[in-house]
């Protein structure tokens, strides 16, 4: 796009090529010279935003949501994650003990939760389970497991807390590419109520859901089975009844759809880990962690796992100086409708060959028991 000084620099040359003057650099006409430029400038840029803004290609924001709707598709909104989290007593009581509805927990690194309902720690029991939500939406609610340990202002009794499994499915609003890439996939794949763009859009533009198969007459004539995944894994019920709810009401006439879960492949990850000399293995190995746990979300739905892709996502990680990975021992070429679950995570320092398992949604491991020394996590 042209620049302000050139604008200026026409303005200067055509008055002097019709006046013979020249417009001196400090002079009052330079100076109007320079306003009547910076305005025409100001007209450039606007055409430009402008342009950008007119084709889904290019648009952001909330002129890129207004191509979206022309289309049929809007922006997927942040969702918060759940779970639940055991509330512990120090000894068993002879009363009930109440954990009232909204008592906040969190992780050691901030991430608020608030239980859903009141809980009751039954008189001679020693904890109780209750269902919590993330205070904020967002991926950031997404935790492992056991990292949930503390308690804002704790009832009355309670004396400790955790989560017996990580939570999930929390999910940041879509993003601008996110979103352009359904937008021209619109373009690309044209829906018609009947074929398989039409069920993969429709699934992909509720709230929570990361990828969806479509597997057309896979249980005969007539029939079409839906396989969604959510941000954080396996889709929970709520998720899967509110996508059939909706089939039902848009399916095409005596078609019978049939909204599934997808198949879960476990996934046990062994990694040695060389840290880099000035950082510590104890904090690279975090990272490591960190970046596996969040890459085993639902996006992974029915694609292949190569090792080569794990060792590239584990090198990138900050830190690392060298890395070899274990387990899994070959590539899982996964069908269009397995998930693969992150399992035992075992990540190993090859300084000195000491380890540490840090458990997944699946797995055992108890560090403590092996004899964990420093350079474990």
């Amino acid at each position: 796009m042209i620049t302000l000084e050139e604008i200026y620099q026409g303005l200067a040359s055509e008055f002097q090529a019709q006046t013979g003057q020249t417009a001196g650099g400090s002079s009052e006409l330079a100076v109007r010279f320079y306003a009547v430029a910076a305005q025409i400038y100001s007209l450039y840029v606007q055409a430009e935003w402008t342009r950008r803004q007119c084709f889904p290609q290019t648009a952001q924001g909330e002129d890129l949501d207004k191509h979206a709707k022309l289309r049929g598709v809007a922006r997927r909104q942040a969702v918060r994650a759940a779970g639940t989290v055991r509330f512990y007593v120090d000894e068993a009581r002879q009363m009930d003990t109440e954990v009232p509805a909204g008592t906040v927990c969190m992780t050691a690194g901030g991430v608020r939760f608030a239980t859903d309902r009141d809980g009751i720690i039954p008189a001679g029991e020693a904890w109780c389970e209750v269902p919590v939500t993330a205070a904020e939406a967002g991926a950031a609610g997404n935790v492992g497991q056991g990292t949930i340990v503390y308690m804002a202002l704790p009832p009355l009794g309670v004396v400790a807390c955790a989560n017996p499994e990580a939570l999930s499915n929390g999910q940041n609003v879509e993003s601008d590419e996110e979103l352009r890439t359904r937008v021209l996939a619109t373009f690309q794949r044209l829906a018609n109520g009947a074929n398989n763009a039409f069920y993969r859009q429709t699934a992909m533009s509720f709230d929570g859901v990361a990828a969806v198969t479509v597997l057309p007459r896979n249980r005969g004539v007539g029939t079409v089975d839906v396989v969604p995944a959510a941000q954080g894994g396996v889709p929970d019920q709520t998720l899967l009844d509110a996508l059939q709810e909706h089939f039902d009401q848009v399916r095409e006439i005596a078609c019978d759809v049939k909204v599934i879960s997808p198949t879960e492949e476990t996934v046990d990850v062994s990694v040695k880990l060389w840290a880099k000399e000035e950082r510590g293995f104890d904090s690279v190995a975090l990272a490591v962690r960190d970046r596996l746990e969040g890459w085993f979300n639902g996006e992974r739905l029915g694609q292949p796992l190569p090792r080569a892709q794990l060792v590239s996502l584990i090198y990138g990680v900050d830190g690392v100086a060298n890395c070899r990975l274990v387990a899994p021992a070959e590539d899982l070429p996964l069908d269009s409708v397995t998930l693969p679950v992150l399992g035992a995570l075992t990540i190993v320092d090859g300084a000195d060959g000491e380890e540490e398992t840090e458990q997944g949604e699946s797995g055992t491991g108890d560090a403590a028991e092996e004899g964990g020394a420093d350079g474990e996590i």
